[in-house]
């Protein structure tokens, strides 16, 4: 992070998670939890977004289980989000943080039910928008290291291999796999486009 700039977009939420997540208790308070879920029925469909609820599409990236689950996810968010706001501005923050939270808990809605949440299908979509400005786009400001890529990739294929789920650690595979696509998607159109709105 550079000395003197304040991402305030990525603190926002930052405070936003920390808030949800002393308020419920880690998700230990499962009432606290159910107006943020994407749903609160199992096999219903969507009913409260189609009834006009449509914070519900966003609002699962709030939830943290587990002070290991907030303190990871709120490092990334502060370091990938902090430089996107340093780099590109609040307002791409702001789009990729909504079009990778809608696409990464719909993908995890429709694969594994709505008993999910945590910000870490947004983390990966801002971790393939800045490894694809980074490819694509020579004049892009940052240059990602590759070990860190190359580490966050490794953590990604030990959470799809099932190794964690046989220690009891659920992780969303899919919302993680839809935001890395939606990041790296939106981070090559806007590297091959030159375009300042994203």
């Amino acid at each position: 992070m550079v000395y003197g700039f304040h991402p305030r977009f990525t603190y926002v939420l930052i405070a936003l998670c920390v808030l949800v997540a002393l308020y419920s208790r880690f998700g230990a308070n499962f009432d606290a939890l159910r107006p943020l879920l994407i749903t609160n029925y199992l096999d219903a469909g969507l009913p409260e977004v189609s009834s006009g609820q449509y914070w519900r599409l966003l609002t699962p990236m709030f939830i943290h289980f587990g002070i290991m689950h907030i303190t990871l996810n709120m490092l990334w968010l502060w370091q990938l989000g902090g430089a996107i706001e340093f780099t590109r501005g609040p307002r791409v923050l702001l789009t990729l943080v909504v079009v990778s939270a809608l696409t990464s808990n719909l993908a995890e809605f429709y694969a594994t039910g709505p008993l999910f949440g945590g910000m870490s299908g947004v983390i990966f979509a801002l971790l393939g928008y800045l490894w694809a400005q980074d490819k694509f786009n020579p004049s892009f400001a940052l240059k990602l290291n590759r070990g860190l890529v190359t580490m966050v990739m490794v953590w990604f294929v030990i959470c799809w291999s099932g190794l964690l789920e046989l220690i009891g650690v659920r992780i969303a595979n899919y919302a993680h796999t839809a935001g890395l696509i939606a990041g790296v998607a939106i981070g090559y159109v806007a590297a091959k486009t030159r375009s300042r709105m994203i």
